[in-house]
């Protein structure tokens, strides 16, 4: 008995080493097919250029589709953690997911790294949030940049319509801090669902209340619903669409309706095109040219740059948590943890990051830039 009793606390010793030496696992969740696969996409085809081995440990990706939908996200998310033992989740693609999966994440004890764009998905760091991180650039960071963009175009009055979601209500949140900010009142205020097929009483709406300019709070392909029903109104004002629309499928579905269109994106939409001064022009280009010389000319999206910048500070948070704790035990994602909140001077595709105990995301100005749709394609405007 005794004998047995020695065998089975070996077997438990050597299978918790085991485990304690694993690989260091990446749980990804991302919405590749749905509403937002415009957006997921090319994040997923990003997991294939991040790291392979950091600080000499394999990466191991385990990567499942959650279809756009929430309850698939925080499922995924269970899933990779309980059955796959990941160190780390990386997602999800859009904000109501994002905010879905915190419970499961911060109950586990398991950093998270989300490519949407709320803030509400990292602020306030509380308890829970503490372990929750982000790549993409805040929603009042952009409402400013459109804030003043209008300003400088002599709009005085603007319409409002976006996603009935976290998403839609986020920005409107803070698209009317930014327009109190500078002036601008907003005479319409309409929501619509991704799935939706049509907004004709929404956009009549609009249309009545006669604004200077519209803003289109959307993502994907989906935001060019309204713009599409608001040209054939006759409407001619000035349109403008969130960072949220900054890929090839939203000029290929727009076409001529999106033309004209201003909007804010992360530098790496038109990385080409920054003037040699511009800090993030070098880190943005590094990944144009990785993800085209993959995927073809013309192929890269700021989604998958939210991807890449993930992986740039994963390559450093990595390297720090595998000096102080081994792979699959909780000391080492609490050591990752640690690490990301510590991540400074970061050149990413969109920006530089600077993390710390209150700021899960670390961009700054630095991180946006104006651009316009011309000709069917992306125009810095300095």
């Amino acid at each position: 008995m005794k004998l047995k009793k020695t065998l089975i606390a070996l077997a438990a010793t050597f299978a918790a080493a085991t485990l304690a030496h694993a690989d260091v696992n990446v749980g990804v969740t991302v919405s590749a097919t749905g509403p937002a696969a415009s957006l997921g996409i090319p994040q997923k085809n990003t997991v294939a250029l991040m790291p392979q081995t950091i600080g000499g440990q394999k990466i191991n990706y385990i990567v499942l589709d959650d279809a756009s939908d929430t309850t698939m996200a925080v499922s995924n998310t269970r899933k990779l953690i309980t059955e796959n033992k990941v160190d780390v989740i990386l997602g999800s693609t859009v904000t109501p997911n994002s905010l879905a999966m915190i419970d499961v994440v911060a109950e586990n004890q398991t950093p998270m790294i989300s490519m949407a764009a709320s803030a509400r998905i990292v602020e306030p760091v509380d308890a829970k949030k503490r372990w929750v991180f982000k790549t993409p650039q805040n929603d009042i960071m952009m409402s400013l940049a459109i804030a003043a963009s209008m300003a400088d175009n002599g709009v005085k009055t603007v319409g409002f319509i976006g996603f009935a979601d976290a998403y839609g209500e986020g920005w409107y949140a803070e698209f009317a801090k930014a327009a109190a900010l500078k002036g601008l009142t907003i005479v319409a205020n309409e929501r619509y669902a991704r799935t939706d097929t049509s907004v004709t009483g929404q956009v009549l709406k609009i249309v009545a209340a006669k604004p200077d300019a519209v803003l289109v709070a959307g993502s994907g392909t989906p935001a060019v619903l309204p713009q599409r029903a608001l040209k054939e109104r006759g409407y001619a004002g000035k349109y403008y669409q969130t960072h949220g629309v900054a890929n090839n499928d939203f000029l290929r579905v727009g076409g001529k309706d999106v033309e004209g269109t201003l909007l804010p994106s992360g530098p790496v939409l038109v990385a080409a095109q920054l003037p040699a001064s511009n800090p993030v022009k070098k880190s943005a280009l590094d990944y144009v040219a990785k993800y085209e010389a993959a995927y073809g000319k013309g192929s890269v999206s700021t989604f998958g740059g939210h991807m890449w910048d993930v992986g740039l500070l994963m390559q450093v948070a990595v390297a720090d948590a595998l000096k102080k704790a081994k792979p699959g035990t909780v000391e080492f994602r609490t050591a990752l943890r640690d690490a990301l909140e510590n991540t400074k001077e970061v050149h990413g595709a969109h920006g530089i990051f600077n993390m710390s105990k209150t700021d899960h995301l670390g961009l700054d100005q630095r991180a946006r830039v104006m651009v316009k749709i011309e000709n069917g394609a992306w125009k810095y405007q300095p």
